[in-house]
């Protein structure tokens, strides 16, 4: 297949993207084909925002072999193959193309080489060779099964730098991420670092795919290989760095300097600005009570650094990896924190309130000084589980030095960072007469309390959009985030500042939490296998017997979306499709593609959504659903498609 610039077809396993080719052969009696033996592809990593998305391709040219079996009793003469080929070429844009392919071989009694034996041979030495022995093996790096995702470490024996491992997908309880990451050497092997989502609920036992050597064609050479994935090594005593007094308090610099320098990245500025206005509220206190607030603010972060400094201990002592952030990489953190910011955005906009009851107001007016203590050592808290995603300059280097020490140094390292990170605060407070810039206190606050809450919801996006793996669960984490938004103005207006029919209000509050949990933020994740729709893709799948489920959809369609999450993405639709054995199509519409708009004027539809069920017999018009959806509509399709 030979391929004009710019434009592409994809290996067996595309990556994040793509289709692979097929061949039907249409063979005489006795004749047999064997699977297509795979040249090795060109990895291509293409950056979509922050995200890195991988396929593995052919551009240029690629031969596609495979082994016909002759019956050793076939009559001398010509023999004629057939075969129907289909195939996704992309650019700028994918198209499904398909094609007929034939050809003679000529059964005589002696045997004479084809005018393409050298290409063949060519193409045949950039298929990838069987591994042998244990020339690679696998463990994970990490015993920790926190979240989805997890370490894999590849030891390759035969390889030469540069290497890589490219997954073959023949499994979707796992996938591999395509970034690898080259480890240190040791002395008879090169090791790879591989990141392992799991899809369901066991982690994978083993890793199929292609060790590579001299990545990029075509000097590149594969080898398959299956690998059994070991459990962690045991913990081995680590080898400490020396450390040289000079050298450690160079780190120990860095550690403050990062530390400092955390203050103003973008994950802890609007801990700052809250902090700013406690100076407000601060400047017509006692100065003695203000650096005492300072100095228990600093003891918060202190202890949140030395917490921080455990964890790390304790995954060193593991095996595991330990990076700062590692915790706050965990999805369930990134979503509590994008709640936590969200409602501190929405209590300094002043949709509900942090209050006490009149009869506990006054007794907090006799703990006024344990309140105030309790808040700032809560601050501190708060600044640094902020902080913990922000790695500031000079702070990696010496996370770096210090995770190889001894437990000891890495304690001092977290309290030094830490020192930093409470210094600024910690020195205006002891000199509050610094803070005479400020304008006394008055009517004001409330403006600049509601303005600070700006820059907290700027971080509340900022962790959504971490928090989401991709377009649509971003879309469901942000009207997540909405309806958690309404039911705080129902409980600030209904609850708090009602007088009458609190209790009704307090049950509307609960009923849209529970609502907004199970079927905006849960319920949301796709799990049918969607395949791109063409006319073709509906053809080939009613020719193999299989019914259809065509949704013709876009991203800006809210109805859409709702269909989706309320009458497709829901279990018994998805046990439906795979008892009926229907192939699932999608028809994406966000962006104007003219097949897609002739299929919606053929059905006198405005726009999408449209759902289509094709029936696995081809002389069969499809089922036209309803534009809103429920489960058993669906269903009911599906059924009669398979009758």
């Amino acid at each position: 297949m030979e391929m004009p610039p710019k434009w592409h077809i994809y290996w067996h396993y595309g990556g994040d993207a793509g289709l692979p080719a097929e061949i039907t052969w249409k063979l005489p009696e006795g004749v047999s084909a064997g699977p297509i033996s795979w040249p090795l592809p060109e990895k291509e990593t293409d950056k979509v925002g922050d995200t890195a998305l991988v396929t593995y391709i052919y551009t240029r040219k690629v031969v596609l072999l495979t082994p016909i079996k002759l019956p050793a009793d076939l009559h001398p003469g010509p023999v004629t193959f057939k075969a129907d080929v289909h195939w996704m070429e992309c650019s700028q844009e994918c198209v499904m193309t398909a094609n007929d392919a034939e050809a003679t071989l000529n059964i005589g009694s002696e045997t004479k080489p084809s005018n393409d034996e050298a290409l063949i041979e060519e193409w045949r030495k950039k298929v990838p060779r069987p591994a042998k022995g244990d020339m690679a093996t696998a463990h994970w790096q990490s015993s920790q099964t926190a979240s989805n995702s997890r370490p894999v470490v590849i030891e390759w024996k035969g390889g030469a730098a540069p290497v890589d491992f490219y997954p073959d997908g023949s499994s979707t309880n796992y996938s591999v991420d395509g970034a690898t990451e080259t480890l240190p050497n040791s002395a008879d092997a090169i090791q790879l670092r591989k990141m392992v989502t799991k899809n369901g609920a066991a982690w994978p036992n083993a890793l199929t795919g292609v060790l590579v050597s001299h990545a990029g064609l075509p000097d590149a050479q594969g080898v398959e290989a299956t690998l059994a994935i070991q459990s962690p090594p045991a913990a081995e005593k680590k080898s400490i760095v020396p450390i040289v007094p000079g050298v450690l308090a160079t780190m120990l610099l860095f550690a403050f300097l990062g530390g400092l320098i955390l203050n103003i990245m973008p994950c802890v500025l609007p801990v700052i600005a809250l902090k700013i206005f406690g100076f407000v509220k601060q400047s017509g206190e006692k100065p003695g009570h203000v650096r005492n607030l300072g100095l228990v603010y600093g003891m918060g972060v202190l202890v949140s650094f030395l917490v921080l400094a455990g964890l790390a201990i304790s995954v060193q002592a593991a095996g595991g990896l330990a990076n700062w952030g590692d915790l706050f990489r965990h999805p369930k953190v990134q979503m509590a924190l994008t709640v936590l910011v969200t409602l501190i955005a929405l209590n300094l906009f002043g949709v509900f309130e942090i209050t006490l009851s009149s009869r506990a107001t006054g007794a907090a007016s006799d703990l006024a000084a344990r309140q105030g203590f309790a808040g700032a050592f809560f601050n501190g808290v708060l600044a640094t589980v902020l902080a913990t995603p922000c790695t500031a300059p000079f702070l990696g280097a010496a996370l770096a030095f210090a995770l190889a020490q001894s437990p000891v140094v890495i304690i001092l390292f977290f309290l030094t960072a830490g020192i930093g990170f409470a210094f600024p605060f910690v020195l205006l407070c002891a000199q509050p007469r610094w803070l005479g810039f400020v304008p006394k206190p008055g009517a004001w606050m409330e403006k600049f309390k509601i303005a600070m809450g700006f820059p907290m919801l700027a971080t509340a996006f900022w962790l959504m959009w971490l928090s989401a793996s991709d377009e649509s669960a971003l879309l469901w984490t942000g009207l997540f985030l909405v309806v958690l938004a309404l039911a705080a103005w129902i409980w600030g207006e209904f609850v708090q500042r009602a007088i009458h029919r609190k209790g009704w209000a307090v049950a509307i509050c609960v009923l849209l939490l529970a609502f907004d949990y199970t079927f905006v933020l849960q319920g949301h994740s796709s799990k049918i296998e969607w395949r791109p729709w063409s006319p073709q893709a509906v053809q080939e799948a009613q020719k193999a017997g299989h019914p259809v489920l065509v949704d013709f959809t876009a991203k800006s369609c809210l109805t859409c979306q709702l269909n989706k999450a309320s009458s497709l993405e829901v279990d018994s639709t998805r046990a439906k499709l795979k008892q009926v054995g229907a192939v699932a199509l999608v028809g994406d519409y966000t962006r104007e593609d003219p097949a897609i708009g002739e299929v919606l004027r053929q059905y006198e539809r405005s726009g999408v959504p449209l759902v289509l069920v094709y029936s696995k017999d081809p002389s069969k018009p499809p089922l036209v659903l309803p534009v809103i959806l429920t489960p058993s509509i669906v269903q009911t399709a599906l059924e009669k498609s398979a009758g």
